[in-house]
């Protein structure tokens, strides 16, 4: 798995997706300690975030732990408006001619927006066009109530 890229700590960085990245990339190395894991976030750092990092580490004179420095980090750059965000270009979001593109979209957007039920029928409904609508209640005349159902049932209409 590559590294994920670095992190600057600018406002319109999208804290939250690199920070996920981070989470998995080390969920492949269990064995690092939190000083490996905190000296290897400190790689993936640039501008102000890698400044943060070394001050955080000069205060605490390399004495941090995992737990200790998740919180920190994540106190000072998560972005609070990307639920937000993602909510807006959910909303935005069209379909374009494939619907493995679409919805591989909608639901990476959907990891910070957590649409569910009524809210996520209506998003993937306008966004599709009345032949694949027309098509997945031709094989569902009783809609899936569960999320993941109508996704299944959208797919299987859109392929």
């Amino acid at each position: 798995m590559k590294n994920p890229e670095a992190f600057g700590g600018k406002s319109s960085t999208a804290f939250n997706q690199w920070w996920e990245a981070v989470t998995m990339f080390l969920g492949f190395y269990p064995e690092m300690g939190d000083q490996q894991k905190i000296a290897w976030v400190g790689t993936i750092l640039s501008d102000t975030a890698l400044v943060w990092h070394l001050q955080r580490f000069c205060e605490l004179k390399g004495n941090d732990t995992w737990v200790n420095y998740t919180a920190a980090i994540q106190a000072e750059y998560r972005n609070e408006r990307e639920a937000a965000d993602a909510q807006l270009k959910l909303g935005q979001l069209k379909y374009q001619g494939s619907i493995r593109t679409y919805l591989t979209e909608f639901q990476a957007l959907n990891n910070f927006a957590k649409t569910t039920g009524e809210g996520l029928r209506e998003k993937i409904d306008l966004a599709m066009p009345d032949s694949i609508l027309d098509m997945r209640f031709n094989r569902n005349p009783d809609e899936p109530t569960d999320d993941e159902g109508f996704i299944s049932a959208t797919y299987r209409a859109g392929i």
